[in-house]
């Protein structure tokens, strides 16, 4: 019997090869099996890129420079994408100058037309201070999903390695991840999260609860400045990975962050004897 690899899809619902839906902008349809990660690619081919208007509804500070915003996708019932693609949104200056700038979506495909994003207002960046400078009701231009940063059948053993609002695609996978037994498959699975202080560890209440709700879900979060009353893991998060998968070169590596820290972890699991293929990254700079 054919391998049947279960593939995310819109409303969250799980698909056997056999049936890979077509993520296209909320509808769904099947087509002749074709392997789950080229979803991305025949996506680019078949699909035209079209502009659609996201609504801000919700803006939470998660910290003094970051925020964490919710939108829904006007006009459409149903907004699909996989967990660790990301969007383009757009606007203009007040000159006319269009600004584009890509963010990874940081909420897991669900069964209506809403998505989240977790981004740092940035000095002097323009698309990051408009997002962040939002209010509730008003609209930007998006386009999307993109991107092929997604996870990998068949599921194995998996760390999820990231540092600051490298965390966004990985929230959107593990909330998926988890939801279903069937997705999971109990497969043991690790958040090693790497910040400076406490008040930037992003969703860590929510992570904390999801490691106690599921036991194949670690969470570990790891600080390099953290104060003399934190109680958990300090330094980077490199110096923490070969206790993870220490013997191990069968799992899979999802990293994402900023270039150094990539290049870091990258050497460090080849070292360690995994495949390349085995380690897949995303680069925020």
């Amino acid at each position: 019997m054919a391998t049947e690899y279960i593939v995310p899809t819109v409303g969250g619902r799980a698909w056997p090869v056999n049936a890979v839906p077509l993520l296209i902008f909320g509808l769904e349809s099947t087509r002749t099996a074709r392997p789950p990660w080229r979803i991305c690619h025949l996506l680019r081919q078949m699909t035209p890129f079209q502009t659609f208007t996201a609504r801000l509804t919700r803006s939470v500070a998660l910290s003094e420079p970051t925020k964490h915003l919710e939108f829904e996708m006007r006009g459409l019932p149903r907004f699909g994408f996989v967990p660790g693609q990301w969007l383009s949104l757009k606007t203009n200056k007040l000159d006319g100058e269009e600004i584009t700038r890509a963010y990874s979506i940081a909420s897991p495909p669900g069964n209506d037309n809403r998505f989240a994003l977790c981004l740092n207002r940035v000095q002097d960046g323009f698309m990051s201070n408009f997002l962040c400078d939002m209010k509730k009701g008003e609209d930007i231009s998006s386009q999307g999903p993109f991107g092929d940063f997604i996870l990998r059948p068949p599921l194995r053993d998996t760390i999820f390695i990231a540092t600051g609002t490298g965390i966004a695609p990985f929230r959107s996978m593990l909330h998926w991840l988890l939801a279903d037994p069937v997705r999971h498959q109990s497969k043991q699975l690790w958040l090693l999260f790497g910040n400076r202080t406490e008040k930037d560890i992003y969703y860590h209440d929510e992570f904390l609860r999801l490691a106690a709700e599921h036991a194949n879900f670690q969470y570990l979060p790891t600080l390099s400045r953290g104060s003399t009353d934190w109680q958990g893991l300090r330094g980077y998060v490199q110096e923490h990975v070969s206790s993870i998968v220490w013997g191990r070169s069968d799992m899979h590596a999802y990293i994402c962050g900023l270039d150094k820290m990539i290049k870091a972890n990258r050497e460090l699991l080849k070292g360690l004897g995994w495949d390349r293929k085995s380690i897949l990254f995303e680069k925020y700079d």
